[in-house]
C-alpha cells in the first residue's frame, strides 16, 4: 500500500511516501523553494502546501496522486480548543479554518488525488510515529516535546505490538518549546529556526539562575510540567545588536539549558515507570537538543535513546504517512539511514558541469584526490548520492575541512556567515569512535548526541572541539556510506588524523543545498577549494583564474 504523509500547518513543510511499509522518499520543501524552513510559522502562511516536495516523492516511486492508497495531514483540526490560552487570540480560527480546507487544497496541488483519501493526524501523534516506528525497536516508549500542535506540546506513550498507548500529555500553554524559542527571541536570534543557538551559546555560561527556573518551570508528576510566565529582562536585557551577546547572555542560555535537561529527566524517569521499556524513542523540536539527549541516556533510566533525524515538524510528514500504514497493519521496515532525497546520475552531474561551463576531472580514486586536498587544509564541499531528511549534514551535502587547525572553526563560520560561538562537527568511523570519544552513543548516526573528547585528542583535533571539551559526533558505517568511509582512512593516511570537520553545505540563512545548481552557486559565492561533485573536482583556482 502507498502513504503519503505531508507536514504543512507551521514550518518546515515536508512531504514523506510509505510504500508496503517501506520509506522510499522524503523531502523538505526548502531544498525546492530555496526559502529557509519553507515558510514562518505565522497562522496566515498554513495554506503553504509542500507541493513541490510531494511531488518530487511521487515521481520517484513512479506513482500518480490516484495512485496512493491514503495521505496524511500531520495536524488535526477537531482537536483546536478555540479560546485555549496558548493559542494565536487573533489568528487561530484562520489557520484551523485553512487546516479544514487541506484535503481540498492537497487536492489542487496534486490533480488526480481525491479530497477523501485525506486523512488527519493529531500532530504530536504524527511525531510519536515518526519515531516509534522508525526505530529499530518492536517496543519502546515515546516522548514527543516541541511548541505546540493542536492544544497540546507534549505526548508520552508506549509503542508495542504496532500501536501507540497515549499515557500523557501536556496541556498549552505550558510548553517547553514555546518557552525555548521566547529565549530564542529575546536573544536576538529568530524563533522556530535558531534554538540551536542558544544550545551552543549555552555552553560558553554558567547556570547562576538555575534555581529560578526550577520555580518557574516545574515538573507535575504526572508525566506533564508547568511553565510560568517569564520576565526574560529580569535575567538579561537582549543583546543591543546583533553579536552583542555577553556572559549575561551565556549565563541566561546555560541556565535554562540546564533546566530544560532536569525537566526531560523527569519526564522520561516517569515515562519508564509506567511503561517499564527498555528504549526510549524521541522526536519533536526538543528532541534536536542534542545536549539534552546526551544527558537522557547518561542519567536517564532507559537502555538507549533512538531519536528520529528530522525530529522536527518536517519529520511529521514521515510520521503521519508511517502512522497510516500500520493502521492497515502494514508491517513497517525501519528507518536505515537518512538519505531519502535527490540525488543524480553521474552522467546527469556531468551534464551539469558542462552547462556550466566549468572546467572538471573526473580521478580514478576520487577518495585520495579528495583526502590529499583536505590534507592540504583545503575546504571541499562534498555533493555525494541523495540529499538528507533533516536539518543534520550527514556525508552527502557537507562542507569538509582538516580537523586538525584550531583556525578552521573560524574559517568555516566565516564561510558560512555564522556566529563565531557556533562549533563545527567531526565525522568519524564507527568503530574508530570509541578511541577518541566518550560518553553518549558511540553509534550516533545522526549528529543527535554530543560526546566528550578524551583528553588525549582535544588537542589533535581542536577544530571540532566545542569550548565545553565536547563534540557532536557523526559515525559512519562503512557498510552504508564505503565513500566517506574510504575518504576518512585516506585522511588518517596522510594525516594520522581518523577524523574530519563536516559541517552542512550552505551559507548563512540558505537551505542545506540540495541540487547541482545550489551546489554550484554556493562553490561560486563562497570561499570553498574544491567541489566534489559526484565522481567529479571542480578546483576554484581553475575556475577563478
Amino acid at each position: 500500500m502507498r502513504f503519503l504523509g505531508i507536514n504543512a500547518i507551521f514550518h518546515d513543510p515536508a512531504a514523506a511516501l510509505v510504500v508496503d511499509g517501506r520509506i522510499v522518499a522524503a523531502a523538505e520543501e526548502e531544498r525546492f523553494s530555496r526559502r529557509k524552513h519553507g515558510k514562518r510559522p505565522v497562522p496566515f502562511s498554513a495554506w503553504e502546501l509542500p507541493e513541490q516536495a510531494a511531488a518530487w516523492c511521487l515521481r520517484q516511486a513512479g506513482l500518480r496522486p490516484q495512485d496512493l492508497d491514503g495521505v496524511a495531514y500531520s495536524y488535526d483540526p477537531a482537536l483546536v480548543r478555540p479560546g485555549q490560552a496558548g493559542l494565536d487570540g487573533h489568528w487561530e480560527e484562520l489557520r484551523t479554518r485553512y487546516a479544514r480546507r487541506a484535503p481540498h487544497f492537497l487536492a489542487t496541488a496534486l490533480p488526480g488525488l481525491d479530497p477523501a483519501q485525506v486523512r488527519f493526524v493529531p500532530h504530536h501523534v504524527a511525531h510519536a510515529a515518526s519515531a516509534c516506528l522508525a526505530a529499530p525497536y518492536p517496543e519502546s516508549a515515546v516522548l514527543v516535546c516541541d511548541g505546540r500542535g493542536e492544544a497540546a506540546s507534549h505526548l508520552a506513550g508506549h509503542h508495542r505490538g504496532g500501536e501507540l498507548t497515549v499515557l500523557a500529555a501536556q496541556e498549552l500553554p505550558s510548553s517547553l518549546g514555546l518557552m525555548y524559542e521566547e529565549l530564542t527571541e529575546h536573544l536576538g536570534f529568530q524563533r522556530s529556526s535558531d534554538e540551536y543557538k542558544v544550545m551552543a551559546l549555552a555552553a560558553y555560561g554558567e547556570p547562576r539562575h538555575l534555581e529560578a527556573f526550577r520555580d518557574l518551570i516545574r515538573p507535575t508528576g504526572d508525566g506533564g510540567f508547568h511553565v510560568e510566565p517569564i520576565d526574560w529582562h529580569a535575567f538579561a536585557k537582549p543583546p543591543t545588536e546583533e553579536g552583542q551577546w555577553t556572559s549575561e547572555h551565556a549565563d541566561l542560555a546555560a541556565s535554562v539549558q540546564a533546566r530544560l535537561e532536569e525537566v526531560l529527566l523527569d519526564l522520561a524517569r516517569w515515562l519508564h515507570a509506567r511503561t517499564g521499556a527498555r528504549h526510549l524513542t524521541m522526536a519533536g523540536g526538543v528532541a534536536l537538543n542534542c545536549v539534552a539527549n546526551t544527558r537522557l541516556l547518561a542519567e536517564g533510566p532507559f537502555d538507549d535513546v533512538w531519536v528520529q533525524p528530522a525530529a522536527g515538524d518536517a519529520g511529521t510528514a514521515l510520521g503521519g504517512a508511517l502512522h497510516l500504514a500500520a493502521e492497515h497493519g502494514e508491517p513497517i521496515t525501519p528507518m536505515d539511514g537518512a538519505d531519502l532525497g535527490r540525488g543524480w546520475t553521474d552522467e546527469e552531474l556531468a551534464a551539469w558541469l558542462d552547462r556550466a561551463r566549468v572546467p572538471y576531472e573526473r580521478p580514478d580514486d576520487l577518495a585520495a584526490a579528495v583526502a590529499a586536498e583536505l590534507a592540504a587544509d583545503r575546504i571541499v564541499a562534498w555533493f555525494q548520492g541523495r540529499a538528507e531528511y533533516g536539518p543534520r549534514a550527514l556525508g552527502h551535502r557537507s562542507l569538509l575541512a582538516h580537523p586538525g587547525h584550531a583556525a578552521n572553526t573560524e574559517r568555516l563560520n566565516d564561510v558560512k556567515g555564522r556566529e563565531p560561538f557556533r562549533p563545527v562537527a567531526p565525522m568519524v568511523l564507527a568503530e574508530r569512535a570509541g578511541e577518541i570519544f566518550t560518553r553518549g552513543p558511540l553509534t550516533s548516526p545522526y549528529m543527535l548526541f554530543i560526546h566528550d573528547v578524551r583528553p588525549g585528542w582535544r588537542e589533535l583535533i581542536p577544530a571540532v572541539v566545542h569550548v565545553d571539551g565536547t563534540a557532536r559526533i557523526q559515525t559512519v558505517d562503512r557498510r552504508r556510506e564505503p565513500l566517506l568511509a574510504r575518504l576518512l582512512e585516506e585522511f588518517e593516511a596522510r594525516t594520522g588524523l581518523p577524523v574530519l570537520v563536516n559541517t552542512s553545505l550552505n551559507t548563512a540563512g540558505r537551505p542545506m543545498v540540495d541540487d547541482p545548481r545550489d551546489a554550484l552557486e554556493c562553490f561560486g559565492s563562497a570561499p570553498v577549494d574544491v567541489l566534489a561533485l559526484g565522481p567529479y573536482l571542480v578546483r576554484r583556482g581553475e575556475v577563478f583564474r
